[in-house]
């Protein structure tokens, strides 16, 4: 058995349960820790674990494409599923304002601003089309 062999025996039983998502329990667990390290890391594509995000993201995204299905939503309904998912309320979400504010976009009586948009998509790490 090769050097490398032995080595990947020794350190990957501790690893090996990240990159396991076989239910939604593993699932809520790699999101918790991706956004950790999104936390710590950002897009410093210098920081050793790095690339343990990017592997990470990928892992979430296949996850995602392969069990859960995503209805087409426009800008309330992503907010709404994202609130529900982060468990806020309308006062949670100082990015959009007043709770009023946020009541209104979700009623589809009011629009976003660019900077309401960017903040909400930095929060929540989508993309800002997610809004419109």
């Amino acid at each position: 058995m090769t050097t490398q062999i032995t080595d990947l025996q020794t350190h990957w039983p501790p690893i090996a349960p990240l990159f396991a998502l076989r239910n939604e329990d593993d699932y809520d667990a790699a999101v918790s820790r991706l956004n950790t390290l999104l936390d710590e890391i950002g897009t410093n594509q210098q920081h050793p674990l790095y690339s343990l995000l990017d592997t990470l993201g990928t892992l979430i995204h296949t996850y995602e494409v392969e069990h859960q299905s995503i209805p087409i939503a426009g800008g309330p309904g992503v907010l709404q599923y994202l609130m529900e998912e982060h468990g806020l309320s309308a006062a949670g979400l100082p990015e959009v304002g007043k709770p009023a504010t946020v009541e209104r976009f979700l009623a589809g009586k009011e629009s976003l601003t660019i900077e309401q948009v960017r903040a909400l998509a930095q929060r929540f790490h989508v993309s800002p089309a997610a809004f419109f």
